[in-house]
């Protein structure tokens, strides 16, 4: 191993090794910017919003009680390896908390654009979440990589069923790409600089421990 170790790198390699241990309930959200931030934010715009009428709502609660919005980028490090919590977090919470995903592709990141053009094209099919899963779960596969993984995301696309001609046709549509870039743009008027970020009913939670999430979560919930 190379005696010269960035910060960033250091940073991710904790966020992994902790989210290994999230049944015991040890994870730690102090690294949720280890990645590289994304380009200045131009200054909010009046119409910014967190949550649009279509966002990806990964929880519908029959009685809302709270909003969690979490903007990511699939091939986020420091995303992949909280996956696993949110995912019980969801599960805890879910009938009183609507999850809400945006996307929030950062330019370090070769492919997480084209991530989120496959995540998008399969919601178009109603299977955002299959994809968004299959994406985190194999992003060991494909994250870091310079070349494009578009083939790759088809191939994922495939898997699940979908229909070719259309998830082809949205992956190409400016439409699509559009769609992403209104939650980057959102995300910026409200100060996401890197991912994952979370707001809770509309407020930007800087984040230190599990248990810390967990009480905010509760208190939201009642």
């Amino acid at each position: 191993m190379s005696a010269v170790i960035t910060a960033r790198r250091v940073r991710i390699i904790i966020w992994i090794l902790l989210a290994a241990v999230v049944g015991a309930g040890v994870i730690w959200f102090a690294v949720f910017t280890a990645n590289k931030p994304a380009p200045a934010a131009p200054l909010a715009a009046a119409d910014a919003q967190l949550v649009r009428e279509d966002s990806h709502r990964v929880t519908n609660p029959a009685l809302e009680k709270a909003q969690l919005v979490e903007f990511l980028d699939f091939e986020c490090e420091s995303c992949r390896a909280a996956e696993p919590l949110v995912q019980e977090l969801k599960k805890e919470y879910g009938d009183r908390i609507s999850f809400v995903h945006r996307y929030f592709p950062l330019p370090g990141h070769r492919n997480s654009g084209t991530a989120a053009l496959a995540a998008e094209a399969a919601a178009q099919q109603g299977k955002y979440q299959d994809m968004a899963t299959k994406l985190f779960a194999t992003q060991p596969e494909w994250g870091e990589q310079q070349s494009s993984q578009a083939a790759l995301f088809r191939t994922f696309a495939q898997e699940l069923g979908l229909d070719m001609a259309k998830y082809d046709a949205a992956v190409a549509d400016q439409a699509t790409k559009d769609r992403i870039s209104q939650d980057v743009a959102d995300g910026k008027a409200f100060g996401v600089t890197g991912t994952p970020t979370f707001f809770l009913n509309g407020k930007k939670l800087t984040l230190n421990t599990e248990a810390q999430f967990r009480q905010l979560l509760d208190e939201a919930a009642r």
